[in-house]
Parts: C-alpha cells; sequence; structure tokens
C-alpha cells in the first residue's frame, strides 16, 4: 500500500457525511432527492459529495428517464475494505445513521404506499390495463422456466391471478401473494369463477413475505419488479422463502426512457440492466442467474423489451 493511496482513502472517509451517503447506498439503489430527502442536506452538497465518492471508484450510477441513481460498489482494495469496515464499525453507535435509517424506511414506505394505492384504485380494471404488457407471450414463457409441474410456487405481486389460474391448472402449487386486498379479491373471484383449485392467496409485502424460509420450490415475480419501492429487498425475500436447489424467476422491463409509463402504468421504476440484475442476485445469495432479452412484440407498441431472469438459490 503506498503512502498515496492511503491518503487518497482517508481522505474521501473523514467526512462523515461521505460515510452516511454510502451506508445508504450500500443499502438501496437512490437518486439525488432522495438521498437529499433522507439526509436534509442541501442538494448542491448531496451532489458534491457524490462527485467525490464517484470518482473514488465507490459509486456506480445509471440513469432513468431525467433521474441518476446510484449504488454503493463495495471496494476490493485491501486499503479501501478496512477502512470501511472500520467507518462502519463507527456507524453503529451513530445517532445520526439511525436517523438516516429511519428516514430511508419513511422513504420506501412512501413508496410502497404510492404503488399500493394505485392498485386498489386501478382493481379489477387491471386485466384490461396490463394488455399492453403482451402479457399472454411473457406468461408462457415464465412458465415454461417451472416444468416440471409438481412444483410450489410463490407468484409475487398475483394481481388478479391470471399467472396463478394458469401455473395451477398445470398442476403447480401456488401460493399467490399481493398487497392490494381488493386485487386479491378479484383473483378470488376470478379463481371462484373458473372452480379453480391449488390457489391459496396470502396478503402481503414483497419487501416482507407471509411465507417461511425455503417453503417453496420458486418465486416467481411477473411485471411486478418495477412497482416494487425497493427491488433489491424483494429479491432477497424472494431468495428467502425458495429452498435450497430452488430458483427465482423475475420477467420485468428492460432499463428504458418512457416516462409516460410512470403516469399512466404507475410503475416506479423504468426497468433494470442486466448489470443491475445479476449484482442484486448475486447480493441475494442466488447463483447461475441468467437473462434472456425479449423485444416488445406488439407492432406499433411503444412498450420497452422485455427480460426473463432466472438464478438459483445453492446453499
Amino acid at each position: 500500500m503506498s503512502v498515496d493511496s492511503l491518503q487518497r482513502v482517508f481522505k474521501t472517509l473523514t467526512d462523515p457525511t461521505r460515510i452516511r451517503i454510502l451506508a445508504l447506498l450500500g443499502r438501496e439503489e437512490l437518486a439525488v432527492q432522495d438521498l437529499v430527502s433522507v439526509l436534509g442536506l442541501a442538494q448542491s452538497t448531496v451532489s458534491r459529495h457524490l462527485a467525490i465518492l464517484r470518482e473514488s471508484g465507490l459509486l456506480r450510477d445509471r440513469r432513468e428517464g431525467t433521474y441518476a441513481y446510484y449504488r454503493f460498489v463495495p471496494p476490493l482494495d485491501p486499503e479501501w475494505q478496512g477502512a470501511w469496515d472500520l467507518a462502519k464499525k463507527a456507524l453503529a453507535d451513530d445517532p445520526l445513521e439511525s436517523r438516516d435509517r429511519a428516514a430511508l424506511d419513511a422513504l420506501l414506505r412512501e413508496r410502497a404506499v404510492r404503488s399500493r394505492n394505485w392498485f386498489d384504485a386501478i382493481g379489477p380494471e387491471w386485466d384490461n390495463l396490463r394488455t399492453v404488457f403482451n402479457d399472454e407471450v411473457h406468461r408462457a414463457r415464465a412458465i415454461a422456466r417451472l416444468v416440471p409441474s409438481n412444483l410450489k410456487v410463490a407468484d409475487i405481486g398475483t394481481g388478479t391471478g391470471i399467472l396463478a389460474q394458469e401455473m395451477a391448472c398445470l398442476g403447480i402449487e401456488v401460493i399467490a401473494v399481493d398487497h392490494s386486498r381488493r386485487m386479491l379479491e378479484a383473483a378470488q373471484d376470478k379463481l371462484d369463477d373458473a372452480k379453480t383449485t391449488g390457489v391459496e392467496l396470502r396478503y402481503g409485502d414483497v419487501t416482507k413475505l407471509p411465507l417461511s424460509d425455503g417453503e417453496v420450490d420458486a418465486a416467481l415475480a411477473h411485471m411486478v419488479l418495477h412497482y416494487v419501492a425497493s427491488p433489491t429487498e424483494a429479491l432477497q425475500e424472494m431468495a428467502r422463502i425458495v429452498r435450497i436447489g430452488g430458483r427465482v424467476i423475475v420477467v420485468d422491463f428492460v432499463e428504458n426512457d418512457q416516462e409516460w409509463m410512470r403516469e399512466e402504468l404507475g410503475v416506479l421504476w423504468q426497468g433494470f440492466s442486466a448489470e443491475t440484475l445479476h449484482e442484486w442476485f448475486h447480493a441475494a445469495g442466488l447463483e447461475n442467474s441468467q437473462i434472456e432479452m425479449q423485444r416488445s412484440e406488439a407492432k406499433g407498441s411503444e412498450m420497452p423489451a422485455t427480460f426473463i431472469a432466472t438464478a438459483e438459490k445453492k446453499r
């Protein structure tokens, strides 16, 4: 370790605000305005610290429409690792860190409530609205990843239960979860009308799933992640409920700049890049992640490309 490199480490991490920012971005991908809200600092101050951290190679950023989102990339160099471990220990007893954590929790709850309210308002009309997703094609491809049929699968964000019903008809035992009670009522009506068995409906949030550890063989989130306040927490929860040797499957939009989707479809996130997905799967303890990109097949549609991502729980 050279004196220059050691000095660079100390210079970067001696500012308490930068340590607070890293702690937040280590937990959740955030935009500048999110950090401003959580930290209670001016935007110019937050942006200046982000520039220093990015220049030091500690952050990665991605564009989503007019927004830039940042996440902490854990350092691999020994000097950075040692310094960051020391900084984290110092944060453990810092009242500001506790305040930041509570403020971030509040921000994520606000995102979740906004999404839940949107779905409660849409309710059964969701079946008509979601046709813009070209769902039939995506559902068929997603179900194909679940063979054989004698599986127990968690359908995360089941909505009106269309996918859960299709899986049940194939002999798959389904636990269908949604955070909108109105959606679950619509799903129950649909299952009753079709006399479909093998589907259990449960109320709960994707970041705190109402399932026990290793309860299912697979967890599937079909066009759901872009509505979730914290996609990283959602993937960690999906990994938790899957047994060893089981699989997590995500179908969603590729990172895009379609701003209209926020207003008309209520999305919180404008898709995800393959690089981000691989990192999130790894952070959730999932291995052998594979991502298959699919172009939009609807003629004349403004819908972005989609992906099917799969990963396995090895331990």
